[in-house]
């Protein structure tokens, strides 16, 4: 009762210091409700960090456990990929910074980084294993790619700004190094995705079925260098570095945006667009996984591309800034629900058609995330725009609390329970879910709406 007549009497005074120093009205969103950030910020911690850790700590062979059912138990054989290994790793990292006070992130992060360091770098011939078993043994079948690779220089990048410790500093400084004498293209810029268990580049080949990715460039791991290569400019401004990240910003930007204003997913070595638009409508839907588009990358790109801009010391860029807005633009044209709010997974353009078609109404939880932050950042960037991102922000968040953040067992479901009410009944961690895309979302808004 002392707590709610306490926030009243702040809300009150609040309101009076705004009417007594009454202006010119503002923006729509020219103040938050100062309860917002620090609700956010609680289900950062109470709802994700708490129920991610100490328990996903693996004290008997190092690292960190991966699967979790419904109601956050560890379950299956807890095989563990550099992508969610790399994830938690940089979870602890930045939480050791945001939640100094609480459980001892730092040292969790610590232990992340030596499972990386010890088992998942391939002492012999460099890069990381993409996946290994619980032990830390790679699989047999496990090849490397650029993708895996990005995250774990991602990881350890973040550590070292944490940490300071220069061990980090030198494995990311060999992980990059490693990139770029593997998977780096010289001839047509970017990075080869697939690579073999001695760092060689798989070529495609008239064996490899139609439907799968290998051999093709993509942007997954070209957004996710991007943001790899970013974080590792703030821990190591080499020259090399930076030549890299504007690479990747403008290869990005320029080249795999296209004048729609959503990603190509699949490129050939070239850089020519794989699409089968001109197909039947049977073989667009068997190559579903190769040509859609993507809501979540989509608006998660529009971030990562300002981000990138911003750490490479590009003042007043309106040409990232502008492409930012028109994938957030029409992410938000196209891909919301206006009727239960959130973003849908995926569309199409026809052959022939101007608009969009809905292909898949599941609402993902990174996507969803994704989706939150960027729209608190555009909203501070075009408070009067008729987008109104502010307000699409506020029910963002209004439908992640409803349908997606498990307020029982902690963490978040995989989809939405609006469209896919058996969500609840799904593993709430596995290797490819690991809080990493939340974690991102909701600290970035806490610290934005702080900044108001």
């Amino acid at each position: 009762m002392k707590i709610q007549l306490n926030l009243t009497a702040l809300w009150i005074l609040f309101i009076t210091i705004l009417l007594t120093n009454c202006k010119e009205p503002g923006p729509v969103n020219a103040y938050t409700p100062p309860s917002l950030d620090g609700t956010i910020d609680s289900i950062l911690l109470n709802n994700l960090v708490h129920t991610w850790y100490p328990k996903a700590i693996d004290s008997v062979y190092g690292g960190y456990l991966s699967a979790f059912d419904s109601s956050f138990n560890a379950v299956g054989n807890q095989d563990k990929m550099i992508v969610s290994q790399a994830r938690h790793l940089w979870n602890n990292s930045k939480a050791a910074l945001h939640f100094p006070n609480d459980r001892p992130y730092r040292a969790f992060a610590h232990h992340g980084f030596q499972f990386l360091h010890d088992k998942m770098w391939d002492h012999i011939h460099g890069g990381f294993f993409q996946l290994v078993n619980r032990a830390g043994a790679p699989k047999p079948d496990s090849n490397k790619t650029a993708y895996g690779n990005a995250f774990g220089l991602y990881a350890i990048s973040a550590y070292y700004l944490m940490s300071h410790d220069s061990a980090a500093l030198d494995l990311a400084k060999q992980s990059f190094l490693w990139l770029e004498q593997h998977s780096h293209d010289p001839k047509y810029k970017g990075y080869f995705q697939h690579l073999t268990y001695n760092g060689d580049i798989i070529q495609r080949d008239p064996t490899i079925p139609s439907t799968a990715e290998t051999g093709y460039k993509d942007q997954n791991s070209s957004i996710h260098l991007l943001e790899a290569i970013t974080e590792l400019y703030k821990a190591w401004p080499d020259p090399l570095v930076k030549t890299r990240l504007l690479e990747m910003l403008y290869l990005i930007r320029d080249k795999e945006v296209n004048n729609k204003g959503n990603l190509v997913l699949f490129f050939t070595p070239d850089w020519k667009p794989v699409s089968f638009r001109d197909s039947s409508e049977e073989c667009i839907k068997k190559h579903h996984n190769l040509d859609h588009v993507s809501f979540g990358h989509d608006i998660e790109t529009a971030y990562l591309l300002m981000e990138a801009s911003e750490i490479a010391g590009l003042e007043n860029d309106s040409v990232t800034n502008k492409k930012a807005k028109y994938m957030a633009d029409q992410t938000i044209r196209y891909g919301w629900d206006d009727k239960m709010d959130g973003f849908y997974d995926a569309g199409y353009y026809y052959k022939g058609a101007d608009t969009i078609t809905i292909i898949n109404k599941s609402k993902n939880w990174w996507t969803e995330a994704e989706g939150l932050n960027t729209l608190l950042i555009l909203s501070k960037m075009y408070p009067k725009d008729p987008m109104n991102y502010y307000n699409l922000f506020l029910k963002q968040w209004k439908y992640i609390d409803r349908y997606l953040i498990d307020h029982k067992y902690g963490e978040w479901f995989d989809f939405g329970l609006d469209n896919n009410p058996e969500a609840s009944s799904h593993l709430k961690g596995h290797i490819w879910k690991a809080g990493y895309h939340q974690y991102r979302a909701l600290e970035n808004c806490v610290t934005n709406l702080r900044k108001n």
